[in-house]
């Protein structure tokens, strides 16, 4: 597995390019801004983008997509229980003052247990609500694609609308059950993996609370 990572937008958000580098096939996670970019990043790689997959549908998420998908006509996959925050996603970044281009309808849905597959790789949908309700991680691969759960020494923001602290809660419990070795790469910030983030993330070992609005 090859992955490339592009910080994208006025939000530096993480999008990725996984590739099998035995077929070249290729997957986005979250193309969230810069769409020309993460297209010449594809080209360089001389990938075969198969799909865009998507861990929530905030706008710092999805706002690639529409430019993507003109140049590669691949299926778009969501949470459905993301799907209102991805369709208001134009008024969203309206009120933030940023430019976007609102995404054509998702093609498909991901649910939890999903299995997806990459040419010869193959990851495991996990529904981990919290920051979103119908956020998901890609799990894989000795990876995880965990968008804005968990990031190093930190998690997602939980003041949201739509974003429950206990479910994040309870969603944080289920990363910290991966294998310690597990490659975190998240929607903001560095990689990091399991291990680091049971040691130092206070979120993650018990030192601190997830604040309750």
């Amino acid at each position: 597995m090859r992955v490339r990572a592009a910080t994208v937008g006025p939000f530096q958000e993480n999008a990725y390019l996984v590739m099998d580098e035995t077929t070249r096939d290729a997957v986005l996670i979250d193309p969230g801004d810069e769409g020309e970019r993460l297209l010449a990043e594809v080209e360089r790689a001389g990938a075969n983008l198969r799909a865009v997959w998507i861990t929530h549908g905030h706008i710092d998420h999805i706002g690639a997509i529409a430019a993507i998908v003109r140049a590669w006509k691949v299926p778009v996959l969501l949470h459905p229980l993301d799907r209102p925050l991805y369709d208001r996603g134009a008024s969203q970044a309206a009120h933030f003052g940023v430019p976007f281009e609102q995404p054509p309808a998702p093609d498909g849905d991901l649910g939890e247990g999903d299995e997806l597959e990459v040419g010869t790789l193959r990851f495991r949908v996990m529904h981990v609500p919290g920051h979103a309700p119908g956020h998901v991680a890609f799990v894989g691969e000795g990876a995880v694609f965990g968008g804005d759960c968990l990031f190093a020494g930190s998690i997602g923001r939980t003041d949201l609308s739509l974003s429950s602290p206990a479910d994040l809660e309870r969603s944080l419990e289920r990363f910290a059950a991966l294998p310690g070795d597990t490659v975190v790469y998240a929607g903001h910030g560095p990689a990091t993996t399991v291990a680091a983030e049971l040691e130092g993330n206070p979120f993650l070992n018990g030192v601190a609370r997830i604040p309750r609005r």
